[in-house]
C-alpha cells in the first residue's frame, strides 16, 4: 500500500471516530478500481457498511480481506463479532479462536469467545480465556465478574445433574405397587398397610413390617429381592430425607421486606440459569440494584434471550421485593 492511500485510510479512520462518517464515505470513493482489494480498504469498507447496518456488506468485505490475508487482525476479529451478532456462533467461534492466534489477541475476542464456550459447556476454555485477559488487565470489570460467574457454573452443572438424578428418582418413587410381580398375600398386606407406591414402601422398616398382622418373613423376603433388583431397600428414605423446602410465608417475608437492603447483593449468588447469568453478564449487572434499574425489553433485546429467562429473573428480584423498572 502506498503512501498516499495510508494516509487517507488514516484520515478516514480519524472521520469515522469523530463522527464524520459522510466525510469518510466521500474520501473512501477517491480510491480507484485498482485499489478496491487492498485489505485495510476493505475493512474500512465494512466497518461504514456496519454503522449503516448493512451487516451483509459489510461481512462480505471483512471475509474478502481475509481471503487476501488470513491473519488480518481486524477483518478477523470484525467477522468474528458480526458472525455472533448474527447467531452464527460456529463461525464466531472459529473467528475468535483465530484471533486468539494473533500476536496480540483482541481483549474482546476473548471475552466473547469465553460467552461462547460456556455457552457450549466448555467452562475450563471459558475460564482460560478470561484467565488471559485478567493476567494483562487484572482489574478489568467485565472479565473478573464474568469468571466468577463461570466457576459457578461449574457447581450448575453439577446441580443440573444432580436434579436429573432426584427427577428420575422421584418416578420410581411415584411407581404403584400393583405394577409389581409379588403374591397375591404381600400384595393385600401392603394393602391393608395403606402402602401403594415404591415411595411409600422406602419409607418403612422392616421392624414395622413384620409387626402387621399376616405380614411374615416370607412377604419380607419376597419385598426385599424385588426392590434390591432396582437398588432400592426398605427405609431408604427415612435415611435421606431432606430439609424442608422454604414456606410461602417466608417467601411472602423476603419479598415484602425493605428491597434496598438487598440492592448491593451479588447477582452471582442468585439462582439463574446458564442462559440467564450470560445475559446479566453481556448487560455488566453485577447487582440486584443494577438489575432493578433495567428494563423487560432490554434484557428481551439480548441475543438468545426469552421470556423463560425473563420470568426465571423476575422471580429472583420478587423474592427480594424488587421488580424491573417500567
Amino acid at each position: 500500500m502506498n503512501d498516499c492511500m495510508t494516509t487517507t485510510l488514516e484520515k478516514i479512520r480519524q472521520q469515522i471516530g469523530v463522527g464524520k462518517v459522510d466525510d469518510a464515505k466521500r474520501a473512501l470513493q477517491t480510491f480507484g478500481e485498482t485499489e478496491e482489494n487492498q485489505c485495510d480498504l476493505l475493512v474500512v469498507r465494512g466497518y461504514l457498511a456496519e454503522l449503516d447496518r448493512d451487516m451483509e456488506t459489510a461481512f462480505s468485505a471483512y471475509e474478502q480481506a481475509l481471503k487476501l490475508d488470513p491473519a488480518h487482525p481486524e477483518a478477523t476479529f470484525r467477522s468474528a463479532r458480526l458472525a455472533d451478532l448474527c447467531g452464527d456462533d460456529n463461525l464466531a467461534m472459529v473467528r475468535y479462536e483465530q484471533c486468539t492466534r494473533l500476536p496480540e489477541v483482541p481483549i474482546h475476542a476473548l471475552i466473547n469467545l469465553a460467552v461462547l464456550y460456556e455457552d457450549r459447556g466448555k467452562l475450563r476454555e471459558a475460564e482460560a480465556c478470561l484467565k488471559n485477559v485478567l493476567a494483562q488487565y487484572p482489574d478489568h470489570f467485565r472479565a473478573r465478574h464474568f469468571l466468577k460467574s463461570v466457576k459457578c457454573s461449574y457447581t450448575m452443572v453439577y446441580d443440573e445433574r444432580t436434579q436429573r438424578e432426584r427427577e428420575k428418582h422421584s418416578a420410581v418413587m411415584d411407581v404403584p405397587i400393583a405394577d409389581f410381580e409379588l403374591s397375591v398375600r404381600s400384595r393385600n398386606c401392603l394393602r391393608t398397610m395403606n402402602i401403594r407406591t415404591v415411595g411409600d414402601l422406602l419409607r418403612v422398616t422392616e421392624t414395622e413390617l413384620l409387626s402387621y398382622k399376616n405380614f411374615g418373613e416370607t412377604s419380607l423376603a419376597e419385598i426385599k429381592a424385588m426392590l434390591t433388583q432396582r437398588g432400592l431397600r426398605l427405609g431408604q428414605a427415612l435415611q435421606a430425607v431432606e430439609p424442608p423446602a422454604p414456606s410461602p410465608s417466608t417467601l411472602r417475608f423476603a419479598g415484602a421486606g425493605d428491597g434496598a437492603s438487598y440492592l448491593h447483593k451479588p447477582v452471582s449468588e442468585l439462582e439463574l440459569s446458564v442462559r440467564a447469568r450470560k445475559c446479566l453478564q453481556m448487560l455488566a449487572v453485577t447487582s440486584l440494584g443494577e438489575l432493578a434499574t433495567r428494563t423487560e425489553g432490554e434484557l428481551l433485546s439480548m441475543k438468545n434471550f426469552g421470556q423463560t429467562s425473563l420470568v426465571e429473573i423476575k422471580r429472583q428480584l420478587a423474592l427480594y421485593g424488587l421488580k424491573f423498572r417500567e
